[in-house]
């Protein structure tokens, strides 16, 4: 079985993950995923033989909609994704958030994450219309079985790298994670 193949499976057997991907669906959003340590997490979770599903911080919504970009939308999105699913919700419109990364326009979703920081974080999950997962990354999904923490060389940040590495403790987490920069 491939990696994103086995994904797919880990997430549609995690009932958490899947309730957070219906509740997601239901809004209807173009272009959107749930992403970052809601599929990496999970991934290697299981790549480092753990039990239990090491708690996210966050649920990262992420989707494109260039014809309402405003940071209002998303927190009432939040709201009513809350209402769906008590989880620490948190929904970026992909369409604006070139202006605070300092990138030319993002053309979708898929274009805004080639861009962040590391590559294993650089995954999403969605439904499709009949229910299954589908997922989507940049970068593929090999990677997040490499035991690696990469540095994205489309956005050569060291610092911002070191300090997301510092301060979301993936290698006390994750204990047989190594960095590559």
């Amino acid at each position: 079985m491939n990696s994103e193949a086995r994904i797919r499976q880990w997430i549609a057997s995690d009932s958490y993950r899947m309730q957070a991907l219906f509740a997601a669906a239901s809004l209807g959003l173009p272009d959107w995923c749930l992403a970052a340590g809601f599929v990496r997490n999970l991934v290697w979770d299981h790549v480092h033989g753990f039990s239990r599903a090491t708690a996210l911080n966050d649920i990262d919504l992420i989707y494109f909609d260039p014809f309402d970009a405003s940071e209002s939308r998303d927190r009432d999105l939040e709201r009513q994704l809350a209402r769906a699913m008590d989880a620490p919700w948190s929904v970026k419109n992909q369409a604006r958030m070139h202006k605070r990364n300092g990138d030319e326009p993002y053309r979708s979703t898929l274009d805004a994450m080639s861009y962040w920081v590391e590559v294993e974080t650089a995954v999403g999950a969605a439904l499709s219309d009949s229910g299954e997962v589908v997922l989507v990354s940049p970068f593929g999904f090999d990677a997040l079985f490499k035991f690696t923490v990469t540095l994205n060389t489309k956005r050569p940040k060291p610092q911002a790298f070191g300090d997301r590495l510092a301060a979301k403790q993936w290698l006390k987490i994750w204990p047989g994670l190594r960095v590559r920069s």
